[in-house]
């Protein structure tokens, strides 16, 4: 999970030095986050499933290993094609890795206190790869250069093997003849990977463009056509009764609201720092520093305990009103902001990331029991990745519209690129609400508790 988040935030940071050495276009550049992201968000709930099946030790075992290797290559590429080849097969590898950690998670810690405090440290170590990936991205970059930023992966990768090949124990899985839907694997597949190639293209030819409106339902006639096939399989891929848990569908939907806002702190607040504010790479991953250390003191010092006490439901409400308070103050920042007044009392309220995120994990995999628990994990973390993609596509087209507004209204560059970046905190601010209306209507009050599987008739949806 480190290294996966790790180097998602930290590609970032390097995409400007990627550009000048590879001589990439401006629209080129951006297949470098695209790649990745299609191959990420496209195979995550097949390989959640196929971990089930095969076994989610091997799986993750084998995702870690292209991932490595992956990493290895973009880190060696010289040419702009075989960058983004080694992009696609980290996503591959990512996919692998990701689909099935939590579901590892759920089943090996299955008392309530035990889960909360293990989903807690899951949760901390997102928010920390994040962080350390902008601070580590402009040392490596500054200091060596954008190759390393890749290789930084290497001894990761294999320390986790070292590990789970040592601690984790060997699952067999259900065998292939307990859910090998081949039409329903190729319909999921393409309908993902399809919907999130429209929607990262959208900031390049727009939410009407044939080309997006043409993907975008082809993508929806795909998935249809998946859930329909699913409905009459006589061994589906994904068994509905996954999608009829209350908690299971509530849980993924806030966090596909909360993920899409989430991208206007973490990425936006750092093209404000840079392009507005002039701060270097360094500099800024420094500034949002005090945010992961809030983070991560909450997420590990407290959030098992309130969930204990209070209920997920609760905490989450309080993190995601926390979240809003401050994107909704992010969305009146200065042009000329002083960092000591203006930002760093703002970067203490992202300790509502540490309280909104192990809750949600433990709510969207409270109902996932040892037969499906990866293909759980697959769909939470496709979640994820599709509020991601929701996330850049929306605002950053939205901020890019009012900037080049503001321009030709007459105002000057800073003024004009703070507007954009206002404007993206205000909406960011909104889905966050969205995140909060839906989560106290449809999720239900109570802690996730050891056993409650969605493997079975007898289960009850909740």
């Amino acid at each position: 999970m480190l290294m996966i988040t790790l180097d998602g935030s930290i590609v970032t940071v390097a995409m400007p030095a990627i550009q000048r050495d590879l001589n990439f276009t401006p629209a080129g550049l951006s297949w470098v986050v695209n790649a990745y992201l299609i191959a990420f968000g496209g195979l995550l709930l097949l390989t959640g499933r196929l971990g089930d099946l095969l076994g989610r030790r091997r799986m993750l075992l084998t995702g870690t290993t292209v991932f490595t290797l992956a990493s290895l290559l973009a880190g060696a590429a010289g040419g702009a094609g075989l960058l983004i080849g080694a992009r696609f097969l980290q996503g591959v590898g990512a996919a692998m890795t990701s689909a099935v950690s939590l579901g590892i998670l759920v089943t090996l810690f299955t008392e309530p206190a035990a889960r909360s405090k293990a989903i807690a440290v899951f949760a901390f170590t997102g928010a920390a790869g994040a962080s350390i990936g902008q601070v580590v991205g402009g040392v490596l970059t500054d200091a060596l250069s954008w190759h390393w930023i890749f290789l930084i992966n290497l001894p990761i990768g294999l320390a986790t093997l070292y590990l789970a090949v040592r601690v984790l124990p060997a699952d067999r899985g259900l065998g292939l003849r307990q859910g090998a839907d081949l039409w329903g694997a190729l319909l999921v597949t393409s309908g993902l990977v399809l919907g999130i190639y429209a929607v990262v293209g959208v900031e390049e030819h727009g939410w009407t463009a044939g080309r997006t409106l043409g993907l975008g339902a082809l993508a929806v006639a795909l998935l249809v056509g998946f859930v329909l096939r699913q409905a009459r399989a006589a061994i589906p891929l994904m068994p509905l009764r996954v999608v009829r848990s209350r908690s299971v569908v509530g849980a993924n939907l806030v966090q596909m609201l909360m993920v899409a806002a989430l991208f206007s702190f973490q990425i936006v607040l750092a093209l404000y720092l840079q392009q507005v504010l002039d701060y270097s790479a360094l500099a800024t991953g420094l500034a949002m520093l005090p945010a992961a250390v809030a983070i991560g003191t909450v997420s590990l010092g407290v959030s098992a305990r309130l969930n204990g006490r209070f209920g997920e439901r609760r905490v989450l409400l309080v993190g995601i009103a926390l979240l809003v308070t401050l994107l909704a103050l992010l969305s009146r920042v200065p042009t000329e902001a002083d960092y000591v007044t203006d930002l760093l009392p703002l970067m203490f309220l992202a300790a509502g990331f540490g309280l909104a995120l192990p809750a949600l994990t433990s709510l969207g995999m409270s109902r996932a029991g040892e037969r499906d628990a990866g293909l759980v994990s697959g769909l939470f973390n496709t979640t994820q990745q599709v509020g991601m993609a929701l996330g850049v596509a929306v605002l950053s087209t939205l901020a890019a519209e009012r900037t080049r507004d503001a321009l030709a209204a007459g105002e000057g560059l800073p003024e004009a690129l703070t507007d954009g970046y206002r404007l993206a905190f205000r909406v960011g601010a909104g889905l966050l609400v969205a995140a909060f209306l839906v989560a106290f209507t449809v999720l239900r009050g109570g802690s996730a508790r050891a056993g409650t599987a969605v493997n079975g008739a007898q289960d009850a949806p909740r």
